[in-house]
């Protein structure tokens, strides 16, 4: 039993280090993710280290030896991020298409009025190349999964937006998945208006939530 309360307070310092991650910013530091990624899991592997433990002395050891662990094992997803944000970044051809790296995940967005006619759920013909770079992407990166989530704004009813979301997510997975990316790796749905980024009181606000997130998880 004494191992429970420094398990708690180390469980407690992990999830707050990973609470602490920025989702939005970077810093220009091309070794910034793999930093922050270093730093969770030295976090998330001293709760291992001391989840292994027998308990007593043992217990700061085996945190240690745990952080260690988790500190290379995040540092290679955050470096394997930074290149795989860097590719992206580089084959995608319109730069209104935002790349961010969190440090545990890239979120690729992509703004409807890009990919999609008012009301249309068909990816315009002149996207679809870069939809398929993006398939190159996360075929040259293949331990991952995606998410792509639809959004729209709030003009309309609420059942019209949340269907129109699910098919155009629907429909950018359909391009990766012609071009050779793994449907096993894909997930497809909708938001509707339910997640905003933006005030829907002005048309720039409205234009920033009608969106398409393509979200990428490192599974290794």
């Amino acid at each position: 039993m004494r191992a429970k309360t420094p398990l708690l307070v180390a469980a407690a310092g992990a999830l707050a280090l990973a609470a602490c991650t920025p989702t939005t910013t970077d810093t220009g530091d091309p070794r910034q993710r793999t930093k922050e990624g270093a730093l969770i899991g030295a976090g998330l592997g001293a709760v291992t280290g001391m989840i292994v433990t027998d308990g007593g002395k043992r217990d700061a050891r085996d945190a240690l030896v745990g952080a260690a662990v988790g500190a290379a094992a995040g540092a290679a997803i955050g470096s394997g991020l930074d290149r795989q944000a860097a590719d992206l970044r580089r084959d995608m051809g319109n730069d209104r298409i935002n790349v961010v790296n969190t440090g545990s995940q890239l979120v690729v967005t992509m703004p409807q009025d890009i990919l999609f006619a008012i009301d249309s759920a068909t990816v315009r013909p002149d996207l679809r190349e870069d939809l398929r770079a993006l398939a190159r992407n996360l075929n040259q990166y293949p331990n991952s999964t995606v998410d792509i989530i639809g959004h729209t704004d709030n003009t309309g009813s609420a059942s019209y937006n949340q269907d129109l979301s699910s098919r155009r997510a629907g429909s950018v997975a359909a391009v990766l998945t012609g071009a050779g990316v793994d449907p096993r790796r894909i997930r497809a749905y909708g938001r509707g208006e339910e997640q905003p980024v933006a005030s829907n009181l002005t048309p720039e606000g409205r234009a920033q939530n009608r969106r398409v997130e393509i979200v990428i998880r490192p599974t290794t």
